[in-house]
Order: structure tokens, then C-alpha cells, then sequence
């Protein structure tokens, strides 16, 4: 990794699901591997609810949004940046046409301020059974 180049990776955050770090920084830019809404240090997804095959039977897309949006000042804070210094977020919903009303209300409560660029996108599925993960860009 060349002198400008950095990884960081923190237990304060979920640990990531793959072999990669919470964030790279290159020169005065941090770029942040996909972030979700899981409990740092635990299994445990905030607003889903499964049933014993492991399988989501319910879920809250804002307690998730919110979620998503806390462990992402965990990574930034542990990185050296912080939400104020986020300029592009690129969303990723499972369900465009019932979460995005109200993701968009959690987001826009601590984004709206900070006047980041975002892209939204609904896939198919997560790597985890979660409803919404971010990626984020950040100045450090």
C-alpha cells in the first residue's frame, strides 16, 4: 500500500462481512466499503425481525436507515473524517417503491445539512438479510 494509500477498520463498527476493510483513505479522500445496519460487536440487525430458517418476516426500513446512518459516523469518526465531510452516498434499497418514502425522510434528517450527492438504487437482495446499505465517500 503506497505512503498515500491507507485501510482502517475499527471493532466499534458491524465487522465487515468480507475479506475488506471499513474504509480506505487515498490522499485526502475516504471511501467507505458497504455499510448496513447491523449492531457492532453482534448478529443482530436492527428493525428486521426472522423467523428460525433465518428468513426476514418483518422489517422497519427507518430503524434500519438510522441504524446504517450511526455505524457510518462510527467509521468516519474512527477514520479521521466525520458526516459533515461525506460528499457522495450511493443507496442501495431492496424495496424502491414501499422503503424509499421513508428511508428518505431518516436520510434527509441528518443528510439534508450536509448537501452530499446521492444515487439510490433498489436490488434484488443484500449480502445479509438486510433492506438498505450505504456507500460512502468522505473527505478526510
Amino acid at each position: 500500500m503506497s505512503e498515500q494509500s491507507q485501510s482502517f477498520s475499527t471493532d466499534k463498527a458491524p465487522e465487515p462481512v468480507g475479506a475488506y476493510p471499513h474504509a480506505r483513505k487515498v490522499g485526502n479522500l475516504l471511501f467507505l466499503s458497504g455499510v448496513g445496519p447491523r449492531k457492532p460487536g453482534t448478529k443482530e440487525i436492527p428493525g428486521v425481525t426472522l423467523n428460525e430458517a433465518g428468513e426476514i418476516t418483518a422489517y422497519d426500513v427507518a430503524v434500519q436507515t438510522q441504524s446504517v446512518i450511526d455505524n457510518i459516523r462510527i467509521i468516519l469518526e474512527a477514520s479521521g473524517s466525520s458526516l459533515e465531510q461525506v460528499v457522495d452516498v450511493q443507496v442501495f434499497l431492496t424495496n424502491m417503491k414501499d422503503d424509499f418514502p421513508i428511508f428518505n425522510k431518516v436520510y434527509a434528517d441528518t443528510f439534508a445539512p450536509i448537501g452530499a450527492t446521492r444515487t439510490t438504487i433498489e436490488v434484488g437482495a443484500l449480502p445479509t438479510p438486510i433492506a438498505v446499505e450505504f456507500k460512502v465517500i468522505a473527505t478526510v
